[in-house]
């Protein structure tokens, strides 16, 4: 009985196993390069509706529909992107020409004083001392250079791969807008043909999952909404007690780029801490470090909990599955993983598999 026992847990888990490396490969290596056609596949999917709209409203042939649907849809995306090509265009240019007059009226006070400061701070240190300073600063200075030496020509490096990778982004755009066109015209079509490979029973699972998946996706964006909602308030009032001018618009900044799953708050905050103290200013400094130190804790108490609960997971496995869907696929899997653990609960729970007791 045990060594039964055992084989059926091992085939099981061999099953469970084979799955989750398959699934492994589709997202990291397949899915990159069918890209253009599942991005095609979800804008026609998207556009369904107002495709019928069209159709019914207009009475069009519903191919005529789809062809004018998604026509206005690219349109739209189109002079949006160019107008805020225009509009970035333009920044860059002022911000180009205003770069003598910055620095300046900022940077070269902002070394002045960085250099002040210093020289006040090591002025009462032992001769010794200060001439050791002076050689770990020189070798500082140099490795800086090369530092920066380096960093240009990586900068060259990646405007140059940047450059050669243009054809390439070209054609994949070309090839996810005709891929759209074919599969809003046939949407039906392609529908029925691949519903008709599947039995039953894969079709009720396909069913549930689209279902619950819609609904989770809205669940997660309601999340975050929430989650840098509540940290715009905390940076608002903290900002606001420090006296930073501008906090409201300013927080709503840091906010923003909170949802960035590797910068975060911490990639404004930290930076801005060190500067405010490197200039002499530590009572701000000390300030700004209380302020995100207070957002971060109440962010890794919080945000478990929101997403866990919407998502219907306890916290710690919500957090760890972010953890390790962000290292094993980036942003995709920050969110992806998650999802992908309510799903195969919500499917557990209603009796569609059964994985766990």
């Amino acid at each position: 009985m045990p060594i039964e026992k055992y084989s059926r847990f091992l085939i099981t888990f061999a099953y469970f196993a084979v799955i989750a490396a398959l699934a492994y490969v589709a997202i990291r290596f397949l899915l990159p390069m069918l890209a253009p056609f599942v991005i095609g596949a979800v804008i026609a999917y998207l556009l369904r509706h107002p495709i019928r709209f069209f159709h019914r409203k207009l009475s069009l042939p519903y191919k005529g529909a789809a062809i004018f649907t998604v026509l206005l849809f690219f349109g739209i995306i189109g002079l949006l992107v160019a107008l805020s090509g225009i509009k970035v265009v333009g920044w860059m240019m002022d911000t180009v020409n205003l770069l003598p007059t910055m620095y300046t009226t900022h940077a070269l006070p902002f070394f002045r004083e960085v250099a002040h400061n210093l020289e006040r701070l090591l002025g009462n240190l032992d001769p010794q001392l200060m001439a050791t300073l002076e050689e770990v600063g020189g070798q500082l200075l140099n490795s800086a250079g090369n530092m920066i030496s380096s960093l240009s020509g990586s900068v060259v490096a990646v405007l140059s791969g940047a450059a050669v990778s243009l054809p390439g982004l070209f054609i994949k755009l070309v090839l996810m807008i005709i891929s759209t066109f074919f599969i809003a015209i046939d949407y039906e079509t392609i529908k029925a043909f691949i519903l008709r490979q599947l039995s039953e029973k894969a079709r009720t699972l396909l069913w549930e999952i689209k279902s619950y998946v819609a609904g989770t996706l809205w669940v997660c964006i309601r999340s975050y909404a929430i989650i840098m909602s509540l940290t715009f308030v905390e940076l608002s009032i903290g900002l606001s007690i420090v006296k930073i001018q501008h906090a409201v618009l300013v927080a709503l900044m840091i906010s923003i780029f909170d949802i960035l799953p590797v910068l975060g708050t911490g990639g404004i905050m930290i930076p801005w801490t060190v500067l405010t103290a490197i200039q002499g200013n530590f009572a701000l400094a000390l300030g700004l470090a209380i302020i995100y130190v207070a957002v971060t804790i109440i962010r890794n108490i919080v945000e478990p909990k929101i997403v866990g609960g919407q998502l219907g997971l306890h916290p710690v496995v919500t957090l760890s599955s972010m953890f390790v869907g962000a290292q094993l696929f980036g942003v995709i899997g920050l969110f992806g993983f998650p999802i992908g653990l309510s799903l195969l609960r919500h499917l557990n729970d209603h009796g569609v598999i059964k994985i766990l007791k």
